[in-house]
């Protein structure tokens, strides 16, 4: 077992949750997940920038399942550890010193999805 399967679980969870919300028979709900995968598509900004910028938002706000899944769809994007790194400083400044917890979780984050990377080249 890999210590990247943290990434894997998440993953999993994340996509049986989501179908068990699709299946609620709730406007609001439908439609708001509707505009969160809307809003990530290349508008004025790429999706890859916006990517970047979710992640920075999800650090500001503390939200680690939001943190690692901005983190897989960075580093799918391309981004280099160290355009993410200075993006992690950008969160830093703006949340302050109550963001290091979540600056820890995505240093891992980062290393575990890195980590899968080579794992699945060897493969």
């Amino acid at each position: 077992m890999s210590k990247s399967d943290r990434l894997a679980e998440f993953e999993s969870y994340r996509q049986q949750m989501n179908e068990r919300i699709a299946q609620i028979d709730r406007l609001g709900i439908k439609r708001f997940f509707n505009l969160d995968s809307s809003a990530y598509k290349d508008g004025a900004l790429s999706g890859k920038e916006k990517e970047l910028l979710g992640l920075v938002a999800s650090m500001v706000l503390r939200c680690n399942h939001c943190i690692d899944y901005h983190i897989l769809q960075c580093v799918d994007a391309g981004w280099s550890d160290e355009e993410l790194v200075d993006a992690f400083n950008v969160a830093l400044i703006v949340g302050g010193s109550i963001v290091i917890p979540h600056l820890r979780h995505a240093v891992e984050s980062l290393d575990l999805a890195r980590l899968r990377k080579i794992e699945d080249k060897d493969k």
